[in-house]
This record gives structure tokens, C-alpha cells and sequence, in this order.
């Protein structure tokens, strides 16, 4: 990682500059970091990361509108987007991936319909969690959730924990995790989860993205339920015990990024239904992000931002 000084970015035709206020740090950004790539995707050149992202505009009709920054610039074009899943984009521009460089910086020019306005009630730092959250409300509605079942998170950083409050407010009777790391799973049962410990659920989430949480999913599968695969694995490969899936019937589903969720995501966190500000464990400086960085992959917390 390195820190650079570049003119004042200026906005296209339907852009807006926006002033970056909080950035969180994701596990897509850690595998940039760490691999140098995700999966066939590879850094080719200098690339600014981060996709968490909220900000103030300066400038225009929207001057000085605190907003939070949806990554996502599907074509609206193709046939995903057509039958209504711009996630999966055949040609979707996406902040800090690829050519496009993400939010950590301190100005950015983004598309002024990707700009979503934010309560005064939504503090910065929620702002950026809403990507987040957004990949996590996403991922719930592909387990097609029924009142009354139980849930299993598997993997219990922020993306887990904001599944394990999802399944509560979704009306789950009972909800399980685990995590490996002592004070996340103390966040899990603090938002009202109980330990796995040999418990079966009609829904389970895998949020971890290695190949020992996927096999610990399907265990706490019950036969016939729906197993969400949200983590995203190191190397790009995902193996798991054939014939536990295959016994029980299971339904694999993968899930990537999010839809046009960012108004539930806003509603949901202006009228605190979601905890997204206990969430961040630290916070850093622009020019201290190897730090921030570090910290992050260490998995000291739970979600480090950074304040351009």
C-alpha cells in the first residue's frame, strides 16, 4: 500500500464529487491486499481500494447531502439486469475492483443515482456499513426465509453478525453461530444468538470462506435446508464433504454482493433495527491505512474504517 496526492478529481455528465467520509475495510478488500487479486481477478495496476463507502457531496443541486455510496454500476443493460439481478452484471463497474478505483481516497466523482441520501440519523460510519449490511440483506433473502425456522451463522464477523440480527427481526425462533475467535462470537450471542454446539437449522449462512466452515455448515444443516454460501475463499476453491450434502438433501446457494437493497439497508439502520455502530472496533487515518490494513487481516476487531 502506498499514499499518493493526485489533482481533484472532476465529474462527468450525471457524476458528482463526493467528499469520502468513512470507509470499512471487507474481506474482498484484505484479499486484494493479501493475494493480489480474487480469484481470476488480478491487480494489473496501481488500484485504490474500498467499496464501503459514505460521503457528503460538494458541488451541484445535492451540496452538502451526506450520502451513502452504492460501489455497484451495473449496465442495466444485459440480460441479468434485465430479469432484475444487476449484481450479477455482465459489464458492472465496481469501486475498488478491476480498473475502477474505490472510495479510499478523499475525493471521489461516482454516478449521482448510485449517491443514496442518508438521515441525520445514520451516522458516517453506519453509512459505509451499509454496503455491508446490503450483502447481508441480499444473501438473507436468497434462503427465501419462512417465519418460525431456525437459523445458523457460520462465521461471525460483521457480515455474520449482521445476519444473526437479520434472522431475529426475519422472525427466526431460534438462531445458532460460531466462530472461532472468542470475542465475535461474544458479539453473536450478545445480538442474541446461541452457540452452535451440535444444533441443526432449516437456514444456514456460511460467512467465513474456508473450506472448514463450509463442512461445519453442512453439519448444522437439517435434511432439505438451504445452505448460503456468502465468504469468499482464499484461492480461489471451495471443497466440501460430498456426501453430508448429498444425504441431507441440502440446497447449496451462492450468493454475490447485493441488489438494489440500499433503501431497506438505510430504513433498517435509521430506525435502529440494526446495531451497525457496535460493529466498528477501530478507526484510522487516511495516512496510517497499512495500519488499518494490518489490523484488518490480523481479525484483532470486528470492522475497521478508515476517515479519508
Amino acid at each position: 500500500m502506498r499514499l499518493t496526492t493526485e489533482g481533484d478529481p472532476v465529474p462527468a455528465a450525471g457524476e458528482s464529487l463526493v467528499e469520502v467520509t468513512s470507509i470499512g475495510l471487507c474481506g474482498s478488500d484484505l484479499h486484494w491486499f493479501t493475494e493480489g487479486g480474487i480469484g481470476d481477478a488480478v491487480v494489473s495496476r496501481p488500484l485504490v481500494l474500498g467499496h464501503e463507502m459514505a460521503g457528503v457531496i460538494r458541488g451541484g443541486e445535492r451540496d452538502g447531502v451526506r450520502v451513502a455510496i452504492d460501489p455497484a454500476i451495473p449496465c442495466m443493460h444485459c440480460e441479468p439486469c434485465l430479469a432484475g439481478d444487476p449484481n450479477l452484471c455482465l459489464n458492472i463497474v465496481f469501486a475498488g475492483h478491476g480498473g475502477c478505483d474505490g472510495g479510499l481516497r478523499q475525493l471521489m466523482a461516482w454516478p449521482s443515482h448510485r449517491l443514496h441520501p442518508i438521515p441525520d440519523t445514520v451516522s458516517d460510519d453506519e453509512g459505509a456499513l451499509l454496503e455491508p449490511l446490503g450483502v447481508a440483506l441480499h444473501a438473507y433473502d436468497r434462503a427465501h426465509p419462512r417465519l418460525g425456522t431456525t437459523v445458523a451463522v457460520i462465521g461471525c464477523g460483521p457480515i455474520g453478525l449482521m445476519l444473526v440480527q437479520l434472522a431475529g427481526l426475519a422472525g427466526a425462533t431460534r438462531v445458532f453461530a460460531t466462530d472461532p475467535l472468542p470475542h465475535r462470537m461474544a458479539a453473536a450471542i450478545g445480538h442474541g444468538a446461541e452457540p452452535l454446539d451440535g444444533g441443526e437449522a432449516d437456514l444456514v449462512f456460511e460467512v467465513s470462506g474456508s473450506d472448514g466452515a463450509v463442512a461445519t455448515a453442512l453439519r448444522a444443516a437439517k435434511p432439505g435446508a438451504r445452505v448460503i454460501l456468502v465468504g469468499i475463499p482464499d484461492g480461489d476453491r471451495t471443497t466440501f464433504p460430498a456426501s453430508i450434502a448429498r444425504r441431507k438433501g441440502l440446497t447449496l446457494v451462492l450468493s454475490r454482493r447485493m441488489g438494489e437493497v440500499y433503501p431497506r439497508a438505510i430504513e433498517l439502520a435509521a430506525r435502529k433495527r440494526v446495531d451497525l455502530t457496535s460493529l466498528v472496533s477501530a478507526a484510522f487515518p487516511l495516512d496510517r491505512i497499512e495500519a488499518a490494513m494490518t489490523t484488518a487481516a490480523a481479525r484483532e476487531g470486528l470492522k475497521v474504517v478508515v476517515h479519508p
